[in-house]
């Protein structure tokens, strides 16, 4: 019994929050292989600083060569897929890079894996699982009254962000069906929490406010989303990889359908409670309405009834007991986020949020 599994993208958002939530749970070691992008950042595991179990590999998964040498020498009994670049707005601006990580690298990452996998023996090729983290956004967007997204839903990407990632699933699927490849693939709504890079709403949210700079929203504010504690997440994506069944897909959300106007008021009005203005005035009053960007999708929603029902997993974190850990997660470690607001990311928000 192999006693390792290989992560891709551990550096990032939920990467690193699921390695971070694996280590003291289980007992395999991780592989983490991440290249180490804008979002990539080793800060995010530095909790891990002298644990032999967490081997940190800086690369590609488009490098078919540094692949196959890692699960030749580490033989890990799983894959963990999160490397993806999956930042609509960068999308739009820039599409190529998602081209080349979310289609041409998953592409390079399953023929290295199909090849590892074939040279199994018969017990580990049955015990081995390919385990692909995808989004909610290929489903497309939904009205105020639709239901919500189920696995069975047509695939409707509008960005070229959620194009990439439909691709990426299909190729997926594809390498079972055709090749047998055990994969498992789930499609998360929002997350939110620790180690978020702030480009994303809600990181974003809380560091313009502590900064006194505008809170940018788009258009009227009212994109529905469904927000998933990223702990919660990674809690989903455990039991899929112990459980979850070869082939099938599990939709994993929060049960918490919010549009975005009143996230940032919730947020507004934590950080008025734990960290006041010094002049006594709401952190509200910074909101400033900008230009929407092209195609905004108006809903998402995830409907996680088959996790539930068959892997017996459901969030343990409400939206409102999730949101208060995350302000109070970035108010007790502002030393990460002045760290990672680097002058790359300061000429991206200049870029997307013109005038705000």
């Amino acid at each position: 019994m192999r006693n390792k599994i290989l992560v891709t993208g551990g550096a990032g958002f939920i990467g690193s929050n699921f390695v971070l939530d694996w280590m003291p749970l289980e007992r395999e070691s991780i592989v983490n292989l991440d290249k180490l992008t804008y979002a990539g950042n080793l800060q995010n595991l530095a909790l891990l600083e002298g644990d032999h179990r967490h081997i940190f590999v800086r690369g590609d998964i488009g490098d078919t060569d540094l692949v196959a040498k890692l699960l030749a020498e580490h033989q890990p009994r799983a894959i963990v897929n999160f490397a993806a670049e999956s930042h609509v707005d960068r999308s739009i601006h820039g599409p190529a890079e998602f081209i080349e990580t979310n289609i041409v690298g998953i592409f390079i990452l399953l023929e290295a894996t199909r090849a590892y996998w074939a040279g199994l023996n018969e017990d580990s090729k049955k015990q081995f699982r390919f385990l692909h983290v995808s989004t909610d956004e290929v489903y497309g967007s939904l009205s105020p009254t639709d239901p919500a997204f189920t696995e069975t839903k047509q695939y409707e990407p509008n960005s070229p962000y959620s194009a990439s990632k439909a691709a990426s699933d299909h190729l997926v699927r594809a390498y079972h069906h055709t090749y047998g490849l055990p994969v498992l693939t789930t499609n998360c709504s929002n997350n939110y929490g620790p180690y978020h890079f702030p480009e994303k709403l809600i990181p974003l949210v809380i560091h313009n406010a502590l900064a006194g700079k505008p809170l940018p929203i788009y258009g009227d504010g009212q994109q529905v989303r469904d927000w998933l504690y990223v702990k919660d997440h990674a809690a989903a994506i455990r039991r899929v990889l112990e459980v979850g069944m070869v082939g099938e897909t599990y939709n994993i959300g929060g049960w918490n359908e919010k549009p975005n106007l009143d996230v940032v008021h919730t947020l507004c009005a934590i950080l008025d409670e734990l960290s006041p203005r010094a002049d006594g005035k709401s952190y509200a009053e910074q909101v400033t309405y900008v230009t929407d960007r092209p195609g905004h999708d108006r809903r998402y929603a995830i409907d996680a009834t088959k996790i539930s029902r068959d892997l017996g997993w459901k969030p343990a974190e409400s939206f409102e007991t999730g949101i208060r850990k995350t302000v109070q997660w970035y108010l007790d470690n502002q030393e990460w986020v002045k760290n990672i607001t680097s002058g790359a990311y300061k000429d991206w928000v200049t870029k997307q949020y013109q005038g705000a």
